[in-house]
């Protein structure tokens, strides 16, 4: 018979416990969550065309609303730098109060976020369509466009606050949410293409008459009814696409989070929330970064049309540059989807610095075929600086809840005060450059303008986003980076997600 064990005595080296080895219950549910991660690439494309609309407004926007209000409406260029920096600013002041409200909303049947987008979708369109709109009287027109430019921004950003924080409820897996934010950006800017294309023939008729003679005096021209239509036309089309968007987002994409599921606990209010995320140093760099590489694509794209229509003789060329850049984003995007990961996003955002010499050779050499390889070049740089802070910033959030134990529900928090950051940055880049219109001279509707306008022109459309980029790729590769979070990591946060999400 086999003698018993020796009792351990106190001091002898204990034998450490053998983990128990996993089931097949639980390998088979770690397969299923597995699974259940994964995201049909029906569930992305319906993601992706649910952003659709605001990219479409705000890419004609650029492009084309500066022009529209000092040519069409006629508008003096210091009103119009009222216009453009009062919308922005009311975009961004919008932001943290989009924020504060949606992270105190109670969670519906068809989520906590996707209320907010379907409730906003028919004012948006309606303030989109009157912000086009020409009205009879010419005193105040100033007030109509700074009024309904307010409205669409306002209203704009409480539509994309809960669509882009949705990425961090469509799965746990880092992976997807970077595959759904590529597929994201693919399609929005595939419907951008659509969308700014069919935009730009509408009204192309409404500035042929604009085509000035060599011995034509400089002076005001007369605006036919037939443009104001041709606008009414092109915004009423780009308004028409909010309801259906918003219509396949709803029945395509489902919120993760279970709502049966109780909260562990009390969360964190709002300002202490936003206190919390505003100290974190990742985030702080990346946000200060981009607001400069964010205005330096706002000011690029916003003063392209102006300068080809009065700073160089490319008034010919406008749609199809516009339709270069938009071109080259929509392919280049998949690219540097696989760029961001083989290479990791930080080497990715060198692409951003290749629209600084091209920029500058199009204000030194303003003739068609450097304007149509500049357009590539921007379009490839501007999808890259789309893509990567939108991929960046779940990387931040994931970094910052595996630092802080104050339960999930900060992402709206992140996605709101970034966006706010950066339409500030926007309105006050867009704001000083218009003004400068003014100083320089400009005169509203005018067939020709003088030769300093020109030049400010050229420093708008080169030298003033070459200066904003390089300052924020140089502050962007300061220190370190969040590393996208490993599968165990994710695991934790997705448990911690499921048992406390809650923000009230």
């Amino acid at each position: 018979m086999a003698a018993p064990p020796a009792p351990a005595t106190e001091g002898s080296p204990q034998p450490e416990p053998q983990a128990p080895e996993p089931g097949p219950g639980s390998v088979r549910r770690e397969r299923e969550d597995s699974r259940a991660s994964r995201l049909s690439f029906c569930t992305k494309v319906c993601y992706g065309i649910g952003g659709v609309p605001n990219q479409i407004a705000s890419s004609a926007t650029a492009f084309y609303l500066q022009l529209f209000l000092l040519d069409i409406a006629q508008i003096p260029a210091a009103q119009v730098s009222l216009v453009l920096f009062g919308g922005k600013v009311s975009g961004a002041a919008a932001d943290p109060v989009a924020g504060f409200f949606i992270n105190r909303s109670q969670r519906t049947g068809s989520g906590r976020l996707m209320p907010w987008v379907l409730g906003c979708t028919p004012f948006i369109a309606l303030a989109y369509f009157f912000l086009w709109f020409l009205p009879p009287f010419t005193s105040l027109r100033g007030l109509w466009y700074t009024t309904f430019y307010c409205l669409f921004q306002g209203l704009a950003t409480f539509f994309q606050v809960p669509y882009t924080a949705l990425t961090m409820l469509l799965t746990p897996c880092p992976r997807e949410r970077d595959s759904a934010t590529a597929y994201r950006m693919t399609v929005e800017m595939a419907g951008t293409l659509v969308g700014a294309t069919v935009h730009g023939l509408i009204v192309s008729g409404a500035h042929k008459h604009h085509r000035c003679e060599a011995t034509v005096t400089p002076g005001p021209v007369t605006i036919s009814p037939n443009a104001a239509r041709l606008y009414y036309i092109a915004a009423a089309v780009v308004a028409v696409t909010y309801p259906v968007c918003s219509s396949l987002l709803c029945l395509g994409v489902k919120e993760r989070p279970d709502p049966s599921t109780p909260a562990s606990g009390p969360g964190l209010s709002f300002l202490a929330g936003l206190g919390l995320t505003t100290r974190h140093p990742p985030y702080l760099k990346m946000v200060i970064s981009f607001l400069f590489i964010s205005a330096a694509v706002q000011v690029e794209q916003s003063y392209l049309v102006l300068f080809c229509t009065h700073a160089s003789q490319l008034h010919d060329h406008v749609q199809g540059l516009v339709l270069t850049v938009l071109v080259s984003a929509v392919l280049s995007t998949p690219l540097w989807e696989w760029v961001l990961q083989r290479f990791g996003k930080k080497t990715s955002a060198f692409g951003i610095s290749a629209m600084v010499p091209f920029a500058i050779l199009l204000a030194a050499v303003p003739t068609a075929p450097v304007a149509y390889v500049v357009a590539f070049v921007s379009g490839v740089s501007t999808a890259v600086s789309l893509l990567l802070p939108w991929s960046m910033l779940p990387d931040v959030v994931d970094d910052f809840q595996l630092q802080h134990h104050h339960g999930p529900g900060l992402e709206t928090i992140f996605y709101s005060s970034y966006v706010f950051f950066t339409k500030l940055s926007g309105a006050c880049a867009l704001g000083i450059s218009t003004l400068s219109l003014e100083f320089s001279g400009y005169k509203a509707g005018a067939c020709k303008q003088a030769e300093e306008v020109v030049v400010t022109l050229k420093v708008l459309i080169g030298a003033v986003p070459t200066c904003m980029i390089l300052a924020g790729l140089c502050i962007l590769m300061v220190g370190s980076t969040p590393k996208t979070p490993s599968q165990d990591a994710s695991s934790r946060l997705s448990l911690r997600r499921r048992t406390s999400y809650s923000l009230a």
